[in-house]
């Protein structure tokens, strides 16, 4: 057997694998809501979810689509009156993340492209869009967060940070606004110019002189160089960064991994969710990170497995078939150990990077629904629900 047809093998069972555990969570013991992990984390955890519908709706399976009508429809009931999504589908006083809301919306803007019910959930759409509004310290688009608010709650994201503004881009361009989603489009591609006299009608931007990728973070005179993996992805496959920066964030991190692994910071064919790590004697390291989040563990550089899967979607957005191929076999192999339990294909919550030991709980639900996605995305040489996005920002933008 060559080796290319072993490949297809394995991600072929890895994909019969990804769908075992789905439907294995499919129900939890939450007011019956999907579980956020077969072990550990049965709670219906909001971002996992919504970041699952990926996975759940270009799978085709009727039982996940409505497993995400469901968790969509407790989220609804469990909205506060201002608008804010909370952090678990089933506990409105689970509250206080930043990245919720947006990916609330979503969450339910894939669902409704797929069922073609427009109307469904449409005043907690209406309050979610309204609560948006009110996240931007400057009370323009971008919005901002706290540190430990967005789904890193052990590393410090201050201020505008690029995951979450992302997100809120995809959002716009879903529901139609187009004019605000060119706007925070340009913001995010201004030039990060920080320095001690800012100049007032400046903006903060995510763009770093002599770096081809996006800042992890931006506020005033402060900012996070460090590259965040799922933020860049995520701004490749919306269509924020240009095919051009595109090309020059992927050829840059797959560098920096060839880097990393003949360093022996790095053992898998795979990136870590950030580069470089922060290590003890940096500015930003935390005495926290000691316990839980050193050099490539957890959010400090570990490889997560569905934020893999979105590197895989981008490179498919930026025309990188044959290498999007190579990253997926990969990620098959990436999600075969489990940490405890006695599975065939652990899809382990995420991965040290310089062991490639799984660390976190095995069966993670968003582990396998992006595994599941970034398939989707390499079979068919193109990604679903962010082609339109893509699409709709280019004709937003033509005169």
């Amino acid at each position: 057997m060559s080796r290319a047809s072993a490949g297809m093998e394995e991600i072929t069972r890895a994909k019969g694998a990804a769908m075992e555990v789905l439907l294995n969570n499919i129900r939890g013991p939450c007011q019956g809501l999907p579980r956020t992990a077969a072990w550990g984390y049965p709670e219906p955890y909001t971002r996992d979810m919504m970041i699952s519908a990926l996975g759940f709706l270009s799978s085709g399976h009727p039982g996940l689509r409505d497993a995400l009508r469901r968790v969509l429809a407790s989220l609804a009931r469990t909205q506060t009156p201002h608008g804010h999504i909370a952090s678990l589908a089933h506990d409105p006083k689970d509250l206080g993340a930043s990245d919720t809301t947006p990916l609330f919306l979503f969450g339910l803007g894939l669902y409704r492209k797929v069922t073609g019910d427009k109307r469904f959930l449409r005043n907690a759409a209406m309050k979610a869009l309204r609560w948006m509004e009110y996240q931007g310290a400057d009370d323009m688009v971008m919005v901002d967060q706290q540190p430990t608010t967005d789904w890193r709650d052990e590393q410090w994201v201050p201020g505008y940070g690029l995951y979450v503004n992302t997100i809120v881009y995809a959002c716009l361009r879903l529901y139609g606004q187009h004019r605000k989603a060119d706007l925070l489009r340009q913001l995010i591609d201004h030039p990060d110019l920080r320095g001690s006299k800012r100049q007032r009608y400046v903006h903060e931007g995510f763009v770093i002189p002599g770096k081809p990728y996006y800042a992890l973070w931006s506020f005033k005179v402060y900012h996070g160089r460090r590259f965040d993996l799922l933020g860049n992805s995520l701004a490749i496959l919306t269509g924020i960064a240009s095919q051009a920066r595109a090309r020059r964030i992927i050829n840059w991190t797959e560098a920096q991994c060839r880097r990393l692994r003949h360093r022996g910071e790095l053992s898998v064919d795979l990136p870590p969710c950030l580069i470089p790590y922060i290590q003890p004697d940096d500015q930003d390291w935390r005495p926290r990170y000691q316990r839980y989040n050193r050099p490539g563990n957890y959010h400090n550089g570990g490889v997560w497995p569905f934020v893999c899967g979105f590197y895989i979607a981008a490179l498919v957005a930026a025309g990188r078939d044959r290498l999007a191929a190579q990253k997926l076999a990969a990620l098959a192999k990436l999600v075969r150990p489990a940490r405890k339990a006695k599975v065939k294909y652990g899809f382990n919550e995420w991965i040290k990077a310089q062991t490639g030991r799984p660390r976190g709980n095995d069966w993670q639900t968003w582990s396998a629904a992006m595994y599941l996605y970034a398939a989707e995305c390499v079979e068919q040489a193109r990604t679903p629900f962010f082609d339109e996005i893509r699409r709709s920002g280019r004709l937003s933008a033509d005169p």
